[in-house]
């Protein structure tokens, strides 16, 4: 087994280990997946050097913002998937789902004072930063995180970058190396590991382990838990093994045509591995892996000068260089922003020309103002609007390309930039599946100018920054089957046309 680069291992705290310990601890929050994980090979690592047994804790907290029962789904139908998975093995798995806020609060710590070191997830968005810190102020044991976000280590660029070109540029300087550091696609295959006999039972008295087959199984079952129920469980099904259909699926039909028709609504061109990745079901590292093995590719086919252009470094199809674009610059991109500035989620980290033109045209008269409830019940004129807003109540996503024109209404519809942009945050945080993640927060910031750059001629409303209409977009794509699709409940304003 490869060793962890160093630079993907951040210590948290300037405890020691414990080689006395009983067993080496993963706290399992972001990488939520036994395979293609630098964290659990970290662990395993540990556990092998110490030839102690390897604890898994995957909690489910129930009192973090936007806890619904599509999120608590998605998150327990991948317990399920990593149960199976270590089932076959000697690691023990401790799965536990928060009956009500605050109640495990303790049992990090509680299984810690038994550990001989503690292993998570390194991950720079949402609540796991506090989160991250307040578990190093407590545990009185060597505490680690690791990197396993994306191709790139996120330390490996000490800066922030304002546009998609530079840090593209930037990728093609220092990220060959990188690819010869990706972690084991099964980092338990052929390790022998002492095996833990049975839980602490001073941890399982008070958190009893939850069942996530049965929770899986009946979801009607997720009333018993504080979350919001209205909004319901989505189609698309969480977990390791429903995230490997899905890559396949998509390789195979959809990759094909991906830069073609990824744009176009009434087809089903784009991947669908956003939730899998923000869920951590799936790593980036499998997926690149993954395409490259259908394009026969080596690393001797990369371009030699880095120009920052999306095409032809890295020596694959056109399709597979435009999927790439996606899944590396611009998702590892969010990260690059989240993991070095608090204020990722704040109207203030906007760029200062984009606050700069939207202060300017901020008395502007708006054709149409709506109130957040509007917005949230897809209740506005515009009938390609309400439908993508459809598509996120429905089905916890809304089309890529739809997603930008969303934003940008959002911003053209209400009283101010600032009130655009909490709309967008709350809406995409508590429906979409891929919400709460550096790339949704990119995606939401880059209709407020975010990641642009200013776009003559200056407009009312949005001054210098990117403009997108209905009209626009109906003429370029076909749009009138997805209308449909996502239209059968008529709203009250579509009503008084």
């Amino acid at each position: 087994m490869s060793s962890v680069p160093p630079l993907r291992i951040r210590r948290a705290n300037d405890q020691e280990v414990h080689a006395s310990g009983m067993y080496v601890l993963y706290w399992m929050v972001a990488s939520r997946r036994t395979t293609w994980n630098f964290s659990l090979q970290r662990a395993v690592e540990w556990a092998r050097d110490l030839r102690k047994p390897l604890l898994v804790l995957e909690p489910l907290r129930c009192g973090y913002r936007w806890a619904s029962d599509r999120l608590h789904a998605f998150v327990i139908q991948g317990m399920v998937d990593t149960a199976q998975a270590l089932r076959r093995t000697n690691v023990q798995y401790y799965p536990y789902v928060e009956p009500e806020p605050g109640a495990g609060k303790e049992l990090l710590p509680a299984l810690a004072k038994n550990a001989c070191v503690v292993i998570s997830d390194d991950y720079p968005c949402f609540f796991l930063p506090r989160m991250f810190s307040a578990a190093a102020e407590q545990l009185q044991v060597r505490f680690e995180l690791v990197d396993s976000n994306g191709l790139l280590p996120m330390r490996a660029a000490d800066r922030v970058f304002g546009r998609a070109v530079d840090f593209r540029r930037f990728l093609q300087k220092n990220l060959r190396p990188h690819l010869a550091d990706f972690p084991e696609p099964d980092p338990l295959e052929g390790v022998r590991l002492p095996k833990l006999k049975t839980l602490p039972t001073e941890a399982t008295r008070r958190w009893p382990p939850a069942e996530p087959l049965r929770l899986a199984e009946c979801l009607d079952s997720l009333v018993q838990f504080p979350i919001d129920h209205t909004v319901g469980v989505c189609p698309t099904r969480g977990g390791s093994s429903a995230a490997g259909e899905t890559l396949r699926s998509f390789l195979e039909t959809r990759l094909p045509q991906y830069e073609s028709s990824r744009n176009e609504p009434e087809q089903h061109a784009t991947s669908g591995l956003a939730p899998y990745l923000h869920f951590g079901h799936l790593a980036p590292h499998q997926v690149f892996a993954e395409v490259m093995a259908r394009e026969d590719w080596s690393p001797t086919r990369l371009a030699d000068k880095a120009t920052g252009s999306a095409r032809d470094w890295w020596g694959a199809g056109p399709e597979a260089e435009a999927f790439l674009d996606q899944l590396i610059t611009w998702r590892e991109l969010g990260f690059n922003l989240c993991w070095q500035r608090d204020d990722y989620d704040r109207y203030e980290s906007l760029p200062a020309w984009a606050r700069q033109t939207l202060a300017e045209r901020a008395t502007d008269p708006r054709p149409h103002v709506y109130e957040a409830e509007e917005f949230e019940a897809a209740d506005t004129h515009d009938p390609l609007w309400n439908a993508a807003q459809r598509q996120l109540l429905r089905e916890g996503r809304i089309h890529n390309y739809l997603r930008m024109l969303w934003g940008k209404k959002i911003l053209e519809w209400s009283p101010s930039p600032q009130a655009a942009l909490q709309t967008m945050i709350e809406l995409n945080n508590k429906y979409a599946l891929d919400g709460r993640d550096p790339n949704s927060y990119s995606g939401i910031f880059w209709c407020l100018g975010r990641y642009d750059r200013p776009w003559a001629p200056k407009r009312p409303i949005f001054g210098s920054v990117r403009y997108m209409s209905s009209e626009n977009t109906a003429r370029k794509l076909r749009v009138r089957g997805y209308v449909a699709r996502y239209g059968a409940c008529q709203s009250a304003a579509e009503a008084r046309e």
